[in-house]
């Protein structure tokens, strides 16, 4: 008897070591994964022009700028951010702020307004910034400009924001996949292109599409989300405008050999 007892001491002493140790190796996942996602606030700013157009109407619209960004603890991140935000606006008089950037815009509406008395149209600039994939070495951020400065429609754009928050570098679609292994993902995304528009593999993108020659390219702007590699066209950059943006996933398990495989594996 005592024997057995001795055993099942044992057996027990043995199990809750075990139990604490799968309970420690949890908790080291969840602070590595909290370790990998970066911290970040949200800052709003609003700017708004003293000019009503059309008074006389009882229109009390007028024209705005709305900015929305996170702040990171990063500051070369920060930094990025505000550099691709001002490639938007003019580089002979660049902006340096946010806020800057929010106050130019109406001021630019205000002197046009007056300058022209008769002209009754407000116009529109909203910028938003956030975060949409992020893991170890790796974050992905999407950049939404929309404006409107007169004319039959105002422009929307998003722009996907690479970057290693590790080394503090930008990260381009050649730094994320194999050497050698770009043809073969160009020819991946056109099939895939295809199988969505429900194209045939022979049929010619000269007659719907805006593509160079009729040849078939990937777009400069992606980030890798929770599926796959995502890709966009905007606007008027491969159909009309009216036909909005386009969307191409490629999915990870197709990406074997060409993702290099610390993003392969990343999870989202």
């Amino acid at each position: 008897m005592k024997n057995i007892s001795l055993k099942k001491s044992a057996l027990l002493f043995l199990v809750t070591i075990l139990f604490f140790a799968c309970r420690n190796e949890e908790k080291k996942d969840k602070d590595l994964a909290k370790a990998d996602t970066l911290t970040y606030k949200t800052e709003h700013i609003e700017v708004l022009s003293k000019y009503i157009p059309n008074p006389k109407e009882g229109e009390k619209d007028t024209t705005k700028a709305t900015i929305s960004y996170p702040v990171f603890q990063n500051k070369a991140l920060n930094d990025y951010l505000l550099k691709q935000v001002f490639s938007f606006f003019s580089q002979e008089e660049p902006p340096t702020s946010y806020q800057d950037v929010a106050s130019s815009f109406v001021k630019g509406y205000d002197e046009f307004a007056t300058e022209n008395k008769d002209y009754i149209q407000s116009w529109y600039l909203d910028i938003n910034i956030k975060p949409v994939s992020q893991f170890k070495d790796y974050i992905a951020l999407a950049y939404t400009h929309s404006d409107y400065t007169g004319g039959a429609h105002g422009s929307h754009n998003i722009i996907y924001i690479n970057f290693d928050p590790v080394q503090n570098k930008p990260l381009t679609l050649d730094s994320l996949i194999e050497n050698g292994t770009s043809a073969k993902l160009t020819a991946l995304g056109e099939q895939i292109f295809r199988k969505d528009e429900k194209l045939s593999a022979t049929e010619q993108l000269t007659e719907k599409y805006f593509f160079e020659n009729g040849k078939f390219v990937l777009p400069l702007n992606f980030y890798i989300g929770k599926n796959g590699l995502v890709f966009l066209y905007n606007a008027y950059e491969i159909k009309p405008y009216a036909a909005g943006t386009t969307e191409l996933v490629i999915p990870f398990e197709q990406l074997q050999g060409i993702l290099k495989p610390k993003y392969l594996t990343a999870k989202n």
